[in-house]
């Protein structure tokens, strides 16, 4: 049976365009045989709660959801009082591209910060970060960064510290949009746990989709006294997965060896060596720095239009003709030297 698309096809547009890897669909197959309990007290996601341990410690708490916006909306609301308020990056997931799920799924404000590299700094909190007992105004509860973020930036452990005993300091709780937690600690070539646990984040959305997951993320409480009825808050959005066994097992097989950091590894390769490889084509402008597996780049708007027809990818700004790059863990250095090299044809063009 033909396939309905190229398989050899790869698009630069998001790393959740990316296929399943293929040692997650074999722990999906070992998984799949008889039958185990439904909706989380199954044998994979007991064993589970020990794999995440090891990573962020014996107090981390888990709890599989199906997708990144429920991952976040279930980590805040656990975190918050019906009265309280996120700060965050305004180019922050949760405020950008989530279709207002916060707000309206989760009844949460969100107080946003203009940021030109998309990290908050304790003086970036503190913006946002007052009004505390004022009746008028919605309470700041939580703040919550992105790593890697939006723009593709790396937060290092020392900059999450900062940002953590500050907010602590203050009252505040700490939560981590992780869908590409991976990328930044294989890009700082450090433990998982650097970058949460040890710098005081207090809840961790983990994301296991663009780093080859079939589907699936988690919510990772890292401190249990910063979160409320998290098992409540997922069966009441809808997050509850029956055959929760499938989610588990493909978690298991990330993080129970170095699939995760394999992945990563590769992924960050490959927007590198995409950088690399147009600096050089004038006309090409390349504006921030390559971090992790994000590549942004400007271009004529003549360009964008024909290479989209040749490569899927998103325009990121269209005001200035910004585009961005995604590389994936399935990105070889074929599917990068070939893009690029269509970059330089059409610019030629």
């Amino acid at each position: 049976m033909n396939p309905r698309h190229d398989p050899e096809l790869k698009a630069f547009a998001s790393d959740n365009y990316a296929g399943v890897h293929p040692e997650i669909l074999e722990a999906i197959a070992r998984a799949n045989g008889g039958h185990q309990i439904s909706y989380g007290e199954d044998v994979y996601t007991e064993a589970l709660q020990g794999v995440f341990q090891r990573h962020f410690g014996e107090r981390a708490q888990t709890y599989p959801v199906f997708n990144g916006t429920a991952a976040n909306v279930v980590s805040l609301r656990a975190m918050l009082d019906t009265w309280q308020a996120v700060i965050c990056a305004d180019t922050a997931h949760i405020h950008t591209d989530e279709g207002g799920a916060p707000e309206v799924a989760g009844g949460i404000k969100l107080f946003t910060v203009p940021t030109p590299d998309g990290k908050l700094t304790p003086e970036l909190i503190d913006t946002q970060a007052w009004g505390f007992g004022d009746v008028h105004r919605a309470q700041p509860g939580v703040v919550s960064i992105s790593n890697t973020t939006e723009l593709g930036t790396v937060y290092t452990p020392a900059e999450i510290t900062a940002i953590c005993e500050h907010a602590h300091e203050r009252g505040l709780k700490v939560h981590l949009d992780g869908s590409r937690l991976t990328n930044a600690a294989a890009a700082l070539d450090v433990p998982l746990r650097a970058l949460t646990t040890d710098a005081g984040v207090d809840v961790l959305s983990f994301g296991g989709t663009k780093i080859g997951l079939l589907y699936g993320e988690a919510v990772v409480v890292l401190d249990p006294d910063a979160a409320r009825g998290v098992d409540y808050i997922r069966k009441t959005y809808m997050q509850l997965s029956s055959k929760m066994r499938f989610v588990s097992a493909q978690f298991e097989a990330l993080l129970g060896g170095d699939l995760w950091l394999r992945n990563a590894r590769r992924a960050n390769a490959m927007g590198r060596r995409l950088a690399e490889a147009v600096r050089d084509i004038p006309g090409v402008e390349v504006p921030r720095p390559v971090e992790a597996n994000a590549v942004f780049a400007i271009l004529p708007p003549e360009v964008t239009e024909r290479l989209q027809k040749r490569f899927r990818f998103y325009t990121w700004n269209p005001a200035i003709g910004e585009v961005r790059w995604m590389c994936s863990f399935d990105t070889t250095e074929a599917d990068a030297d070939a893009f690029a090299a269509a970059v330089r044809e059409e610019m030629s063009a």
